[in-house]
């Protein structure tokens, strides 16, 4: 297989026995050695805070466990705020130190097509369809710099490109984050090496990635991964709190995500959902409490960022 390792290590995928930085099978030795600019190896994010409402949940929640959250993020979709929903999550955010990451729309699941509701079609959900919603999608996100948000969750290849292309050309602010979303999930080195390449500044990985292939992931590439320690049921349903520490050391710099198993769906929210919002995700932190827990007991000493550290897309109101 040397053709094969060839082929791949060119591409920027490094060994491809899985043992890339690990001393076991499992990867579990294996320390990662990137950190973030402040010299973290990794950060909290909660997932589905779809308003203002449910990210004061969060932010009280999280004071009251006595953990940080750095990130939140939003799935309905920036479109679906109203500009003053986003001056105050802008404002709680830049207040508090977090990032608040807001979901690019619209997007096929919302669009008129039956494709992305059919049971082989399911995978294009999230992609942005025709010419006509990619400049939907470029003004959401205009519309949202301008109320202060500066992270934003992308699940499209050619959405990337037209951001990136946009912000290099002065219309759209410098600084901003490009979270690819776990409805694009790149499941090998490679794949990852190319989003980063177009411009991704964080990338979701799939949330049943193995130590040794987390290990590969970060070999590959220098960026920060966004693994689901705990996913809703339509992403599998994983559960492995207990795991924090050997997935930071094995993917540092890492954002470690906290959904929710059997969590009643909220996409797209309002205010006819939002106790539910709510409820989700003060339990997220809970969860994110308790696997902070494990970590310092199992590997105390490694270090999380705190609130506004560089590298963060803290709005700015």
């Amino acid at each position: 297989m040397t053709w094969v390792s060839d082929v791949l290590g060119g591409l920027g995928a490094g060994r491809t026995d899985g043992a890339d930085g690990a001393d076991g099978a499992d990867g579990a030795s294996l320390p990662g050695d990137g950190r973030f600019p402040d010299g973290a190896a990794f950060r909290i994010e909660i997932p589905s805070v779809e308003g203002p409402r449910v990210l004061d949940a969060v932010l009280r929640a999280a004071e009251a466990d006595g953990i940080t959250v750095n990130r939140v993020s939003q799935g309905s979709g920036a479109m679906l705020l109203s500009v003053a929903e986003l001056r105050d999550m802008a404002q709680a955010g830049h207040g508090a130190g977090v990032e608040v990451c807001l979901f690019v729309g619209p997007r096929e699941r919302f669009g008129v097509g039956a494709h992305a509701r059919s049971a082989d079609g399911r995978a294009h959900a999230d992609q942005v369809r025709g010419l006509r919603q990619l400049g939907y999608a470029l003004e959401d996100v205009l519309r949202a710099t301008e109320e202060g948000i500066r992270s934003f969750l992308v699940a499209d290849l050619g959405l990337l490109r037209a951001l990136t292309t946009a912000q290099a050309r002065g219309f759209l602010p410098a600084g901003l984050v490009w979270k690819i979303s776990a409805a694009m999930s790149p499941s090998n080195p490679v794949t990852l090496t190319l989003l980063q390449e177009l411009g991704a500044g964080t990338v979701n990985i799939p949330s049943d990635v193995t130590l040794a292939e987390l290990a590969e992931m970060r070999a590959a590439v220098s960026l920060p991964l966004d693994l689901y320690v705990e996913s809703s049921d339509p992403l599998g349903g994983v559960v492995r709190g207990q795991e924090l520490a050997d997935l930071v050391r094995a993917g540092a710099p890492l954002y470690a995500k906290f959904g929710l198993r059997n969590a009643q769906g909220v996409y797209p929210s309002g205010l006819h959902l939002v106790d539910v919002a709510r409820a989700n995700a003060v339990e997220k932190v809970h969860r994110a409490a308790v696997a902070l827990e494990w970590l310092d007991r199992l590997s105390p000493g490694l270090l999380q960022s705190k609130p506004g550290a560089e590298g963060l897309g803290i709005p700015v109101p």
